[in-house]
């Protein structure tokens, strides 16, 4: 099972070190001693980024500087496959990203709640948004 240390897990989430500690002292999230260092297992971190998604001041994390149009390193947190196509859900900072792909290649790269992955967004559209 994959797990995250404290700054890796602060960084996928887009909050500092010092709050994902205080989150996992009061009971928030889940968190182990490995080695002497705190670490939060993969699936433990993914239900975190999820129950975080709506959370009304995810728009003042330090995640919020970053332009849609980059890599956004996250935390896979669903992934639904048919025969063919698979539907992969993320956290990235206070993004949510969702994107379509073959059920191969979701097996390839062994996406599963948890697991650290990079949405790359590049597009033509036109994005529309509300303030």
């Amino acid at each position: 099972m994959t797990s995250y240390r404290i700054a890796e897990a602060a960084a996928l989430l887009g909050v500092s070190d010092d709050t994902l500690r205080r989150w996992a002292e009061a009971g928030r999230v889940e968190s182990e001693t490995v080695a002497g260092r705190t670490a939060i297992a993969g699936p433990d971190l993914a239900r975190l980024a999820e129950s975080l998604a709506d959370h009304p001041d995810r728009d003042r994390t330090r995640a919020s500087a970053v332009s849609a149009r980059n890599r956004l390193a996250g935390i896979v947190t669903k992934v639904t496959k048919d025969t063919v196509m698979a539907q992969v859900e993320m956290i990235c900072g206070p993004y949510r990203m969702v994107s379509l792909m073959s059920s191969e290649a979701a097996d390839e790269l062994g996406l599963e709640p948890g697991v650290r992955a990079i949405a790359s967004v590049k597009s033509t559209n036109v994005v529309v948004e509300r303030p």
